[in-house]
């Protein structure tokens, strides 16, 4: 067990520990929970980098908090009507329907590589910025309305909607490239 590795189990302890937080009403412990959660996502990759301690465990344990954390925090934000419910449904959909297409190249023995695209990095941080500012929301007394979130979850939706997209596109690529390649052959 490395410290890296370490970060992204704490990741995934902190999630139950965050929806307690919410269901508790409990806002400004919930919008901490979830920032260290981030913190921790952030450090990990770096310290695997520096450190040069990258693992099969923390290649797998690290995308595994990540989505956790995010499907998790969408759920339970749209459950208790702080953000709305369309938005959780479009980003689980995205990375239901980006985990069955690995499934299908897996299973079809394609090889593929899976790099993160720009537009999936911007949707990544639109996401974490939607959750993390609807948090703040519920956490602070404030003298400005709500639009403003329901403008950032729409513009979280529509770069949801486009990644998936591209992410697709990738996906039928490889396996139009890996079917002329058996033809070929």
């Amino acid at each position: 067990m490395n410290i890296p590795n370490f970060l992204s189990l704490l990741r995934i302890i902190l999630v139950p520990v965050f929806v307690i937080f919410l269901i508790q009403t409990e806002y400004d412990k919930a919008l901490i929970t979830f920032t260290v959660a981030g913190v921790t996502d952030a450090l990990d990759g770096t310290l695997a980098r520096l450190l040069k301690c990258q693992t099969t465990l923390g290649a797998y344990l690290d995308p595994i908090a990540d989505k956790l954390l995010l499907v998790t925090s969408f759920v339970s934000l749209a459950v208790f009507g702080i953000i709305p419910g369309w938005l959780a449904v479009i980003v689980i959909s995205r990375d239901f329907i980006i985990l069955l297409g690995i499934a299908v190249l897996s299973l079809m023995s394609v090889a593929y590589e899976i790099k993160p695209a720009i537009v999936g990095k911007i949707t990544t941080a639109l996401q974490v910025s939607t959750i993390f500012f609807a948090l703040l929301y519920q956490a602070v007394t404030h003298d400005f309305g709500y639009s403003w979130i329901i403008g950032l979850c729409w513009a979280t939706a529509l770069f949801t909607v486009i990644s998936g997209l591209v992410y697709m596109i990738r996906g039928v690529r490889i396996l139009n490239n890996s079917g002329i390649e058996e033809v070929k052959k």
